[in-house]
């Protein structure tokens, strides 16, 4: 019988997840490497939300970096695997809510998924459809950062800061382009600011402006 290329013996779906500046990608980007060392056809996914490499690739904080195939929308991903017996997927939190079927499917077809993904958005909350993510994958590893302001090892918060200053807990989940800015924090220095909450309990309104 001939050797079907596509199909890996039994299935796993291995999720890398931390805050920002963990080493996710990089850490993703070692084992693609072992897996291309070792003949296996891989193939690289990244999110076009994700503008931050500004070309058809995922990039490591410390300047590694593969070719990547950008896709709108997760069900594209089904008609780009063909043979390719590992599917590594970088940023998984800004998939939409078919990613996970997506990867559903893949591992029943017997292949190896590899993916990254913040678990906790900026205001530490559950990112996206990382919780159903993390219940159906075979292998999760959790990695931590350095705190940026205290120095700690044990960074798991993902710290939002516009012009220096934490972010406001009602500002939009994703900002495109704009001036804001992230670092690793622990949970002791994470700092989350609601001037809706904070004005409520100083009894005062919050005046919001219409663009004419």
């Amino acid at each position: 019988m001939g050797e079907n290329l596509g199909i890996m013996d039994g299935y796993c779906f291995e999720l890398i997840t931390g805050p920002m500046s963990c080493g996710k990608t990089e850490e993703l980007l070692r084992r693609i490497r072992r897996c291309i060392i070792a003949k296996k056809k891989v193939l690289v996914i990244s999110p076009d939300v994700d503008t931050r490499t500004g070309g058809d690739y995922i990039e490591s904080r410390n300047g590694l970096w593969l070719d990547a195939v950008k896709v709108k929308h997760s069900i594209q991903i089904m008609s780009l695997v063909k043979d390719a017996q590992i599917v590594a997927i970088d940023e998984l939190q800004f998939f939409d809510a078919n990613i996970v079927s997506v990867i559903t499917e893949l591992m029943k077809q017997g292949k190896k998924i590899i993916g990254t993904g913040l678990e906790l958005d900026f205001k530490a909350e559950p990112f996206g459809y990382m919780p159903q993510l993390m219940c159906i994958a075979t292998k999760v590893d959790k990695l931590h950062a350095v705190c940026m302001k205290c120095g700690c090892e044990e960074a798991t918060r993902t710290q939002r800061l516009i012009d220096g200053k934490p972010a406001d807990k009602n500002s939009p989940l994703i900002m495109i382009g704009g001036d804001e800015t992230y670092e690793a924090r622990c949970i002791k220095c994470y700092e989350l600011p609601d001037v809706k909450k904070k004005a409520g309990f100083l009894g005062l309104k919050v005046l919001q402006f219409k663009e004419h």
